[in-house]
């Protein structure tokens, strides 16, 4: 019994057409829910003067499964920081927060109070709800960049503008990472919409080196001790004693607990490694767990972007030292971190594209669907959204950046296995 429950299937917006009317559709909601005209709504700005620009990010704070707090942590920061040099185009920045506690009724009420308080956008943001959270955004016509990627809705929607490919390209570089070096893979996951896309993404992964299929074990986000999860991964991991298997503990906030857990069991078995897609394992991760001498040592990481210690963090890592003022929910190198930062980078790009002209939900939008190039530094390629730039890879037709990192723990450091981004595009349309 996997547990897996099917994948939805989607049909892409594929035709300029029918994604313009979905927008249009979007802007005559927001103008008569909001009874103003469509030219400048609440908390946004008009083509002279210097208002602020009001947008939003939100995230789990304080749950008992995933949490995100260094997201609007750090999109405070990068609000400090620009406002400090007058802000973008002459507009002050002002950073609105929200705590979605990971459910769909949190999530819908984030949503609400964007969409009352006028958002031109929300930003950087994760949520595992993302139909909860998108569909009042798409009905006012508000955009949503670069969200985390944790949902197919994020890669469907007509107001989202993803960033990274998500949760999907991780998993699938992850089993492109593993398919020579690993014997039985083992994935512990939770039990969860989200959580069933996993093994079918990491399948991909490790089909393109025709390796067995993922055996997929379920346990709960929210448990406090694995020992009996760990033993059981343990058990189909080293099934083979002809190849050293490999688990895959993909649990959140969770993930250090299973680690507990495995780290005092697996010496009863024969040596396995470990891998994980960055988000469930960091460097903060790989320290509290032994470091070298731990559990993570020699393990196959999959991550967006370059890894922490690389020159091209260098600006976000001194915006976090001057203007985080010690918030110790900020931490460098979590993905959740530096997603917001390429995220608040598109703003960014997108206010100064507008130049004088009106700044609001459908400008920013409008600048993004024309064909804005948004260069991240080299953190991601080129970044634009044109219809024609979409990959619409499988179920995923706003993905416009496949590109993933694949990085390894060595000496209790997490450092690159490759020297540059690896696509997996085409494992994400094989994914079935």
């Amino acid at each position: 019994m996997t547990g897996r429950r099917p994948m939805r299937n989607f049909l892409p917006f594929r035709t300029r057409p029918v994604r313009s009317a979905l927008l249009s559709a979007g802007a005559v909601a927001a103008c008569a829910s909001l009874a103003v005209g469509c030219g400048v709504v609440p908390g946004t700005t008009g083509g002279s003067g210097d208002a602020p620009i009001t947008v939003m990010t939100w995230a789990p704070e304080k749950t008992a499964a995933t949490n995100k707090p260094g997201m609007p942590a750090m999109a405070k920061a990068y609000a400090r920081w620009v406002n400090a040099q007058g802000g973008i185009n002459g507009h002050k920045l002002r950073v609105l927060t929200c705590n979605d506690h990971n459910d769909t009724v949190g999530a819908a009420k984030c949503a609400r109070r964007a969409v009352d308080e006028g958002v031109v956008a929300v930003v950087g943001s994760y949520s595992q709800h993302g139909r909860s959270s998108l569909s009042p955004l798409e009905n006012a016509g508000i955009p949503y960049i670069g969200g985390y990627g944790v949902t197919d809705d994020e890669f469907t929607s007509p107001t989202s503008y993803p960033v990274n490919g998500g949760q999907f390209a991780l998993l699938a570089g992850l089993g492109e990472q593993l398919a020579d070096a690993c014997g039985p893979v083992v994935l512990v996951r939770p039990d969860s919409l989200v959580g069933d896309t996993m093994p079918v993404l990491l399948d991909a992964g490790l089909g393109t080196e025709d390796h067995s299929a993922v055996t997929d074990q379920l346990a709960a986000e929210d448990a406090t001790e694995y020992t009996t999860a760990s033993q059981k991964a343990l058990e189909q991991a080293t099934s083979d004693p002809s190849r050293t298997g490999c688990v895959l503990p993909s649990l959140g906030d969770r993930t250090a607990t299973f680690m507990d857990s495995f780290r005092r069991v697996r010496e009863d078995y024969p040596e396995v490694r470990t891998g994980a897609v960055l988000g469930s394992v960091d460097q903060s991760l790989i320290d509290a767990t032994g470091g070298a001498s731990g559990p993570f040592e020699g393990a196959y990481v999959t991550g967006w972007y370059p890894e922490e210690s690389d020159e091209r963090w260098d600006t976000m890592n001194d915006v976090i030292s001057e203007h985080a003022f010690g918030d110790n929910r900020i931490d460098a190198a979590d993905p959740g971190v530096q997603t917001t930062w390429v995220a608040y980078t598109v703003l960014k790009a997108v206010v100064e594209k507008l130049g004088d002209g009106e700044v609001s939900a459908e400008t920013v939008r409008k600048a993004l669907d024309d064909g804005l190039e948004v260069s991240t530094g080299g953190l991601t390629p080129t970044l634009r959204w044109r219809f024609e730039d979409l990959i619409a890879a499988g179920d995923f037709p706003r993905l416009v950046n496949a590109n993933v990192t694949f990085q390894v723990v060595r000496d209790g450091r997490l450092v690159a296995a490759r020297n540059d981004f690896e696509s997996v595009l085409e494992t994400l349309e094989n994914a079935d």
